[in-house]
């Protein structure tokens, strides 16, 4: 069987919007060249579409154009290796998600312990922040809430005071065990971060003693967030 069948017969097989590299379609036996040579063809011709080098997915074709790879589809190989979380999803897609802002945007920010350029890959550009805790699958859904905390006034599309109230209203449906979590990683956030989420959780059901959080701030440092409305614990953790 010519190289050019092999490979086309392992990409029928594949779902649309998969991405694939080179290695995936060939089982080695074939020359890399070749391969290569097959799959440049199958771009031209329309059945497959590039999304970066070495990159290539298999396009949806809709009345309205071609369907662009899922986000976990485009970034997959940077938030896991070999079945190791090494990142996650955050920024502008998870706030989507979060309720905090219905703004879609071409970047893609992925958090990871270490930092790295930002990177092209078909209309997305990938950009990354730095995650000094531990990321496992457990709790990158509490990372992805930190983040949202951290970067609060960055958040498009809103105000300060509403992606606050969105904050507060998932912090507070999170399991009493969850917030003690998610207490502990924010002590490798900035003190902002810190400030705000023990004020949050001195307002949320289930309380839980914020003292040892409250006990990494400095006491003379005041925190501006900004919010419209009257927040009583506010003072308590020099929020103005």
């Amino acid at each position: 069987m010519k190289v050019t069948d092999l490979v086309e017969t392992k990409i029928d097989r594949l779902p649309k919007g998969h991405v694939f590299t080179f290695s995936d379609v060939s089982s080695g036996q074939e020359g890399k060249e070749a391969v290569i040579k097959a799959l440049n063809r199958m771009v031209r011709v329309g059945k497959l579409e590039k999304l970066a080098k070495g990159k290539f997915y298999k396009p949806e074709a809709t009345v309205f154009g071609k369907l662009q790879p899922d986000l976990r589809q485009v970034v997959k190989d940077l938030l896991e290796r070999e079945g190791k979380v090494i990142g996650y999803l955050t920024g502008l897609s998870i706030y989507s998600q979060l309720g905090l802002t219905t703004q879609i945007s071409n970047v893609i920010q992925i958090g990871k312990n270490d930092i790295r350029p930002k990177v092209k890959r078909g209309r997305y550009t990938i950009s990354f922040i730095q995650q000094k805790n531990p990321i496992t699958q457990d709790n990158i859904p509490l990372l992805q809430i930190l983040d949202a905390i951290r970067y609060i006034k960055e958040i498009p599309d809103t105000s300060v005071t509403s992606a606050f109230k969105r904050i507060r209203s998932i912090i507070d449906s999170l399991s009493f065990t969850d917030k003690q979590k998610a207490m502990k990683l924010a002590l490798k956030y900035p003190p902002s971060t810190r400030a705000i989420l023990g004020a949050v959780l001195d307002t949320t059901q289930n309380r839980i003693d914020t003292g040892s959080l409250r006990k990494t701030l400095n006491p003379i440092t005041s925190y501006t967030l900004g919010i419209s409305e009257e927040w009583p614990v506010a003072e308590k953790w020099n929020i103005i």
